[in-house]
């Protein structure tokens, strides 16, 4: 039941709160602002919803019941993994209309062969549970990123995530073979079956993959998996630039392509802010270099041989400027943690405005040094740099705030003006402004406006025709043009 203390939205009727409660009881549906409150914010604090209720039902079954009755009485619903993202596509509209579904209860490993190379998880699985899962029959998931320790895969497959193995295996499209999810009229699509050859029209897997739960709710995904590693090697690379970067990483790649796993590019003012924010954390080299590379090299025994004789050719170039390897593990996690901490250890810095996007691989140094200064200068007092993967041609671009800033004032008044300039600058590069991360609401009305009508209205047509009442995810990634943004 509803707290009677909270005031009903509208569109939501008391009928079918009690519904939703005795289809899921207590350990699916509550009521409690106070238990609901943490899942009503984004990752980043900035965007802010409301809902009277959240669903947490611990089967498909149940999902698709959800869904049904939520449709008949026309009620938007709002999935939510692990709450990561980073466009506010997880959080509800202000006005409460909307309930949230919560699939995390749907964690479990319905499957896994080491002779398929194929795991069947639940949407609700976090990516780091999947991680050991595979670990314990030999294999591996390729996929990785900052939040593995709470993003689900149902979210991961849902904003088609990327993270530090794309150079090699590819974004979730390229790792999932099959989904099973529940359209917005209540019907089960069953798609989970891995064949590798099925010809049957429209592929609704690669529709549903990046439309961020706008079409339907997935509820479980089969995914590939690699034989584990047998050797790798971690290096920390001081560089001049990220010319100089892209040169290195094309030298790795013509010298064995198949070995070079990752390649991140680090600015030397993202690492200072790491070292002086994040705790427990520490330079790599002595020295300080203008820009940084973070690689990765697996092989079958000699990754650090190849990746050692490559560097040090570098070094007797004059390529690199100084260069490490990483002597263990542990060594290797404590770089990798640099990398991974670099949006905590801004967000600890103060306010910025972050953008996720891509442009042509060649064309990406000369861009992140040319847009650094061109905000910089159209924004005095600000900083700009980019930091990412470089060899798929996404960086995230960050402008960071003039010292002293308040951050709910600066980024009401500059946040949209920064993001509108730094779009165009993409969009001029012939880039996107959406590399990863999704559009969500953070970057509706960005996506309207920069994107080709052809897009725009094919996008519209998908979403008119499966889901006509809005009810999936409303105001994230499109939205009909009859209608206004719920906020």
């Amino acid at each position: 039941m509803l707290d009677e203390s909270l005031e009903m939205p509208p569109n939501i009727s008391p009928v079918l709160i009690d519904q939703l409660s005795d289809l899921l009881g207590p350990k699916g549906f509550t009521a409690d602002q106070d238990a609901i409150a943490p899942w009503l914010t984004d990752w980043r604090g900035r965007f802010h919803g409301a809902a009277p209720a959240m669903l947490s039902p611990a089967s498909t079954d149940e999902v698709q019941a959800i869904v049904k009755l939520t449709s008949i009485h026309g009620v938007p619903l709002v999935p939510q993994g692990g709450n990561t993202s980073m466009v506010g596509g997880a959080t509800p509209p202000v006005d409460g209309s909307a309930l949230i579904l919560s699939l995390r209860r749907m964690n479990r490993l319905r499957s896994i062969s080491a002779d398929d190379n194929i795991a069947v998880v639940d949407a609700g699985m976090i990516l780091s549970d999947l991680h050991d899962a595979a670990a314990a029959v030999d294999r591996r998931f390729p996929l990785s990123l900052g939040a593995k320790g709470s993003a689900t895969i149902g979210g991961l497959t849902s904003t088609n995530a990327g993270g530090t193995q794309v150079l090699r295996f590819g974004t979730m499209r390229s790792l999932v073979l099959g989904i099973e999810a529940i359209l917005p009229d209540g019907s089960r699509f069953d798609g989970l079956s891995a064949l590798r050859k099925d010809n049957r029209g429209y592929d609704l897997k690669h529709l549903l993959i990046g439309a961020e739960g706008t079409l339907g709710i997935i509820t479980g995904v089969s995914l590939r998996l690699f034989p584990a590693i047998t050797d790798s090697a971690v290096a920390w690379v001081g560089l001049n630039s990220p010319g100089d970067a892209l040169v290195l990483l094309r030298r790795l790649e013509a010298a064995r392509a198949d070995a070079i796993e990752s390649f991140e590019l680090i600015p030397g003012d993202s690492l200072g802010l790491v070292l002086k924010h994040i705790p427990g954390t520490r330079s790599p080299l002595a020295d300080a270099h203008p820009w940084h590379a973070l690689v990765e090299a697996v092989s079958d025994g000699d990754a650090s041989s190849f990746l050692e004789s490559e560097i040090a050719a570098g070094l007797n170039d004059g390529l690199v400027r100084d260069a490490t390897l990483a002597a263990n593990e542990t060594q290797a996690s404590a770089f990798w943690r640099i990398r991974e901490s670099i949006s905590e250890a801004e967000r600890a810095s103060g306010p910025a405005v972050q953008h996720d996007i891509s442009v042509p691989v060649a064309a990406m140094p000369d861009f992140m040094l040319s847009a650094a200064k061109t905000m910089e200068a159209a924004f005095p007092g600000t900083s700009a740099s980019a930091f990412g993967h470089l060899g798929d041609g996404n960086v995230h671009f960050h402008v960071r705030a003039p010292a002293g800033a308040d951050r709910a004032t600066w980024n009401a008044e500059s946040g949209h003006v920064i993001s509108q300039r730094v779009h165009d600058l993409v969009v001029a590069a012939g880039g996107s402004i959406s590399a990863e991360h999704g559009i969500g609401q953070m970057k509706l009305a960005e996506f309207e406006r920069l994107a080709d009508p052809g897009r725009i209205a094919a996008l519209r047509a998908i979403k008119g025709a499966l889901d006509p009442q809005q009810l999936m995810n409303p105001g994230k990634l499109v939205r009909l043009a009859s209608s206004g943004a719920r906020p």
